[in-house]
């Protein structure tokens, strides 16, 4: 099939597979891996990977689901005749250079959560299938299955890295919820964990983030919110705050004025809030195993392009500026 392909064109190849395969053994599941390795063993280089949804997006299944996109376009080019051979800590570097940028500009384009690991996929095969081989320790070559193992680890850091940036009340936040879901913990496990970001659980507590009383800590849930809350009005603004508020408008009235309304107001602090539904749908979904809680985050950004269009949209109704807010 190779030697029909021009090398002044790229290849599309598509792929379809089951979500119970996915679910069941992740990105790198037998199916998957066996037909990556084939598409590689051909002697094509893969250069990305695009989630395509090839059912109606309301279909039962997909309805209130983190159900991944059904199927993966592979965007593939022929391998360099001069391709090298590298080792297994080689492509480890490269892998650590490369996707991160990937993964950002994947960010930036919306891609739901759910559907983000398939996408990695790309960048990240694209760093491994560009190489003649890449031997492990004992010469012998890597397969991609290993290859695919990899490449969602360095997935798994780039969204823990990326925590660093947050205000301290917010990375308490997802400390806590990781170790403890919506539960009860005990204070002074808390109290620990806010110590050594510089801040107290009073602090995240005045935040209006998390509810301290009788020896336990436990985060406050949506319909807890204070539903008065303005994003402008709050001393103590985070971020962890303008997402819960944010997701909670959008359960309730979905892609409407009112939710667009309130994305425009956290404005400034837009991306962060992005960026923390990335990091919640990782951990609900992949450590705490709480579907509904992913379900929210992935719903939120799969509809983050029209949300954002709508809150530019927006303006002033007291005059004819745009609403501008500076948080």
């Amino acid at each position: 099939m190779v030697n029909y392909s021009s090398t002044n064109f790229p290849a599309a190849i598509y792929y379809a597979f089951k979500q119970s395969e996915i679910d069941q053994e992740g990105i790198s599941s037998t199916g998957w891996a066996t037909f990556l390795q084939a598409v590689v063993e051909a002697g094509y280089a893969v250069v990305g990977t695009w989630p395509l949804r090839t059912e109606m997006a309301n279909r039962m299944i997909a309805s209130g689901t983190n159900a991944l996109a059904n199927s993966v376009v592979l965007v593939c080019r022929k391998k360099e005749a001069t391709a090298e051979v590298i080792t297994r800590a080689e492509f480890i570097r490269a892998l650590k250079r490369e996707l991160p940028p990937a993964i950002a500009e994947l960010q930036a384009a919306n891609i739901a959560p759910a559907d983000m690991p398939q996408s990695a996929i790309g960048p990240g095969m694209g760093v491994f299938s560009r190489y003649k081989a890449v031997l492990e320790s004992d010469d012998s070559p890597m397969s991609v299955k290993t290859a695919l193992q990899l490449i969602n680890r360095e997935l798994d850091e780039y969204l823990g890295g990326i925590q660093g940036e947050f205000d301290a009340d917010t990375r308490f936040a997802i400390t806590w919820f990781e170790q403890n879901g919506m539960g009860k913990g005990d204070y002074g496990a808390a109290d620990n964990l806010a110590r050594a970001r510089g801040i107290s659980v009073e602090s995240v507590k005045h935040a209006g983030i998390v509810e301290s009383a009788a020896g336990k800590v436990r985060i406050l849930a949506r319909d807890e919110l204070d539903d008065d809350w303005e994003p402008e009005g709050d001393a103590h603004l985070t971020v962890w705050e303008c997402l819960q508020h944010l997701v909670r408008k959008y359960e309730k009235d979905g892609i409407s004025h009112d939710t667009a309304v309130l994305l425009k107001k956290i404005d400034a602090k837009a991306e962060a809030v992005k960026d923390l539904a990335y990091c919640l749908y990782d951990i609900s979904a992949n450590k705490r195993k709480d579907a509904k809680e992913a379900t929210a985050y992935n719903a939120l950004i799969a509809d983050w392009t029209e949300l954002t269009r709508q809150a530019a949209a927006i303006h002033d109704t007291s005059g004819d500026r745009q609403i501008r807010l500076d948080l």
